[in-house]
């Protein structure tokens, strides 16, 4: 049947997590998105998508942005149009970061953290970030182009110890099984 396959097509990437208790900081945590050129997959990131930005060519977006975790469901939604992506890209990484103001903040300060990746209503990866507990940062998702230019999808999910603007310069690095 692989030869009747479209390849990944339409994705979406979702975080949730509960406010914070009433009277502390509210806690904010950001989905980012990094795609990579395909001569240089695993150099600097030829663009990045967050709450701020979206791709050049309107293919990754944020659908939800949430400051506190106040939401409905799932507080912050990006979606990636992965068939339409230049072939000029073979991979991109997605990510979510905590934002570290006014205090520093790990997974496990966070109140019941969650991710989801699908692709229409079929879940290819949920996590809760237990096992990253005491990372401020983490990779959730990764998609490569592969030699027949379809994109499969890499699940896992990697710590890392990093502020919102380093971690967008490491989040693509190769990580150690």
């Amino acid at each position: 049947m692989t030869g009747f396959s479209k390849g990944m097509r339409k994705l979406e990437v979702a975080v949730r997590w509960d406010p914070s208790p009433t009277g502390t900081a509210p806690t904010d945590l950001d989905i980012i998105a990094a795609t990579f050129d395909a001569r240089d997959p695993y150099g600097a990131p030829a663009y990045l998508v967050h709450f701020d930005s979206r791709s050049p060519d309107g293919t990754i977006f944020l659908n939800r942005d949430s400051t506190d975790g106040r939401g409905f469901g799932w507080d912050e939604v990006m979606t990636l149009e992965v068939d339409r992506l230049s072939e000029r890209y073979g991979r991109v990484v997605v990510g979510v970061v905590i934002q570290q103001q006014p205090a520093r903040r790990t997974f496990s300060g966070v109140l019941n953290p969650a991710m989801r990746v699908r692709e229409g209503y079929t879940v290819l990866a949920e996590d809760d970030f237990t096992a990253v507990h005491d990372a401020t940062a983490a990779t959730i998702a990764e998609f490569i182009r592969n030699d027949s230019g379809e994109w499969v999808f890499h699940p896992g999910v990697h710590g890392f110890q990093e502020d919102p603007e380093s971690f967008t310069r490491v989040m693509g690095r190769t990580h150690q099984a």
